[in-house]
């Protein structure tokens, strides 16, 4: 469920310690959660979305409600200099120190970009916020109202006593759809990592402990076993999932940006006289998700009846002999009739054709002396 706040948030001494709305805070309790639980946030770029989720009682995390990104920067890929205008993709840790209540774009709070991948790519930068307003140079800019709620829901989760929650920042939703249509860009490597770690979460409920090797993401294996044989079981399927859809002839694609996007509400809002104040660079909007075909989507092959093929092979003349009463279905006689041989579509073909390369008649389609050809009496 999308839930948005359209309005930008009157300004106030204490907008800092503004409470949680009451509709975010009956969604947690219909979640078995509360706003002292510890939190976690996940941001997609291209769907232009932050998602809030929460520890329930059962121990894991649940997913609560889900922020429109008024104006996010750059292309999709990881941040990798000062200036580039990216929003990073990654696993982030933000701690009650970088939560800004005298921020110059309403409130905000500091990803903590960059991070130990990061800087082991030698990537530079610094200052990446999720803030008020609608102008983004790297950031996650959300309008003051909704960074408002967000602040006030990492706030009460440090007051309820989590010393730093996990930022997860993706180029998109991370299933396997997605994996196979962007599985000629350049980042796609990068984001398998990312994958590992997203599918961890999505079958575990927990949030993965993150860690860099070779300049790497690693993630540490769940503490329970039943669920790292979840994670296991989980990234097997996907895997399976990615390869079937790209020997099944799904497209790929590159997604570019003039310099980021926007989510599809903030734009329908605007286009009903709606303010959200200050936008950068608005003329990039236009061209904002340009999907560009890199391989165009294969038409899966279809398959032919039997009773199909073997008319139309049949005018070869080496596999002329198999057009036969015994073999060639037609309208008098019942395919029951036939002989065993013709069974299914994937094998039959091939052994009708291997048959005739290697000049053998299968003795149960033995050629009658004078049996008629179907064909020539149609």
């Amino acid at each position: 469920m999308l839930l948005a706040l359209a309005a930008p948030a009157a300004a106030q001494p204490a907008k800092a310690l503004a409470p949680i709305p009451a509709a975010t805070l009956a969604l947690m309790t219909a979640k078995s959660t509360s706003a002292a639980a510890s939190v976690l946030f996940r941001a997609y770029k291209k769907e232009s979305e932050i998602e809030v989720w929460k520890k329930a009682a059962s121990g894991r995390f649940v997913h609560v409600k889900t922020y429109p990104i008024c104006r996010w920067s750059g292309q999709l890929g990881p941040k990798r200099k000062t200036g580039d205008r990216q929003t990073p993709e990654g696993f982030y840790t933000v701690a009650r120190s970088q939560l800004n209540p005298n921020s110059s774009y309403y409130l905000s709070f500091d990803v903590g970009y960059p991070n130990a991948y990061d800087r082991a790519h030698g990537y530079t930068g610094s200052a990446v916020m999720v803030h008020g307003v609608c102008s983004s140079m790297g950031c996650f800019a959300m309008t003051d109202a909704v960074a408002g709620e967000l602040y006030a829901i990492a706030r009460e989760a440090f007051d309820g006593g989590q010393a730093a929650f996990q930022f997860q920042s993706f180029p998109f939703r991370m299933n396997a759809a997605n994996m196979a249509r962007h599985r000629t860009d350049p980042e796609y490597a990068f984001w398998r990592q990312l994958k590992e770690g997203s599918d961890r979460f999505e079958a575990t409920g927990e949030e993965p402990v993150v860690g860099v090797a070779d300049r790497r993401y690693v993630f540490a294996p769940s503490k329970d076993p039943r669920r790292e044989l979840e994670v296991v079981s989980r990234r097997a399927e996907e895997d399976k999932r990615i390869a079937a859809l790209i020997a099944e002839g799904s497209a790929a694609i590159r997604t570019t940006y003039s310099d980021g996007g926007q989510h599809p509400f903030w734009a329908a809002f605007a286009a009903r006289g709606g303010s959200v104040g200050i936008v950068s660079r608005p003329e990039a909007l236009a061209y904002a998700g340009q999907e560009v075909v890199v391989i165009p989507a294969r038409r899966a092959p279809v398959q032919v009846a039997e009773a199909v093929w073997s008319r139309w092979i049949a005018g070869s003349v080496a596999l002329a002999r198999w057009n036969i009463a015994t073999f060639v279905p037609s309208y008098e006689r019942p395919l029951a009739a036939f002989p065993p041989l013709v069974v299914a579509y994937a094998e039959t073909l091939p052994r009708i054709v291997s048959e005739t390369i290697a000049e053998r008649v299968p003795p149960l389609l033995s050629l009658p002396p004078k049996a008629p050809d179907i064909l020539a009496q149609r």
